[in-house]
């Protein structure tokens, strides 16, 4: 919980349940042949669903989906993301980031650190138009626009 700033214990619960119900199911998957239609077809539906969220790693089989933890879940939160995008130096600074209400992801501000990126999303995660964070590191990387300056 400490190490990706998790400030609510019901959200690490709710990840273990959802980690508790993809291993079960991935599970029941492995009790059908192989061969199986059905396997094949729920397979390949949980893996695109996982992937497409930014979970799994890979496509490529039930593996990376067995072997799914907590901390997959907590890696795809908006403040870690942030780090990783090297938005903040820290989970904490970014989580405060969000709080404040200086991010957004595509045209919605977020307000809550918690707030799951997928694979798609993350590449919207950006500072709000009005937000003094933005116009700071404009500042700094000596790009800010004349018509910024105006609405400050």
């Amino acid at each position: 919980m400490r190490r990706y700033h998790i400030q609510a214990r019901d959200d690490y619960q709710a990840y273990n349940r959802m980690v508790g119900l993809v291993t079960r199911m991935v599970s029941l998957l492995r009790r059908l042949p192989p061969s199986d239609e059905t396997r094949i077809e729920l397979t390949d539906a949980l893996l695109e669903r996982l992937y497409s969220a930014g979970i799994v790693p890979t496509k490529a089989s039930l593996a990376s989906a067995e072997r799914l933890s907590t901390a997959s879940l907590a890696r795809r939160r908006l403040a870690v993301v942030m780090v990783r995008l090297r938005m903040a130096q820290t989970v904490k600074e970014a989580a405060t980031f969000v709080e404040q209400g200086h991010v957004r992801v595509g045209p919605h501000p977020v307000v809550d650190p918690a707030h799951h990126v997928s694979r798609s999303d993350e590449d919207f995660v950006t500072w709000v138009d009005a937000s003094r964070v933005r116009r700071a590191v404009a500042k700094y990387n000596d790009s800010l626009d004349d018509f910024d300056l105006l609405g400050a």
